[in-house]
């Protein structure tokens, strides 16, 4: 009897998970296996890939050979290099970062929002925004104003010294004011 080291399939249409699997060369795709070493699971990000070593180089040792699939998946894990000893046997497999648990995370966010100040909504009403988008509108039409009357009370030794742009600039802009 020929073995192979495959992958079963499990899931959903379009969410597969796999198991790899020792069986008969002969068999379907996911008819009984002889023995589950791992399984895989391409949709997450890294994808998640677990393999029971020992028992995959045990058979690999005794002459059960891996599919195309699975073989790319051992070399990712490093096993594939452990049974033909070749070098790379650390693997290149991403882990998936540490979560942090949901109650930790919650209890993080109210000892921020602890230390904010409470001064009311963090959204205003409509009339208070329109209130205060009044109020801001002034100072900005003032502070517009305010160079042009500073260059045009400016002593004569100031005048003579600014550039002749300037200077031509704020009659021109007084007798629109007028």
């Amino acid at each position: 009897m020929s073995v192979k080291i495959k992958l079963m399939r499990l899931g959903k249409i379009r969410t597969p998970h796999y198991r790899i699997v020792i069986a008969d060369s002969r068999s379907a795709r996911n008819s009984k296996a002889i023995e589950e070493v791992g399984r895989y699971s391409p949709a997450s990000e890294p994808s998640l890939i677990e393999v029971n070593s020992d028992r995959i180089q045990y058979w690999m040792g005794v002459g059960a050979q891996p599919t195309e699939a699975v073989t790319a998946l051992l070399k990712i894990t490093g096993d594939y290099q452990k049974a033909h000893d070749l070098p790379g046997k650390e693997g290149t497999l991403k882990t998936l970062p540490v979560r942090i648990e949901k109650r930790v995370a919650y209890e993080a966010a109210v000892k921020e929002a602890m230390n904010e100040p409470a001064d009311g909504a963090t959204t205003l009403k409509k009339k208070a925004a329109e209130k205060l988008a009044a109020k801001a509108a002034p100072v900005v039409e003032a502070a517009v104003e305010a160079p042009v009357e500073v260059v045009a009370e400016a002593p004569a030794e100031v005048v003579a010294e600014a550039p002749a742009e300037v200077v031509a600039e704020a009659p021109a802009e007084e007798k629109a004011a007028e």
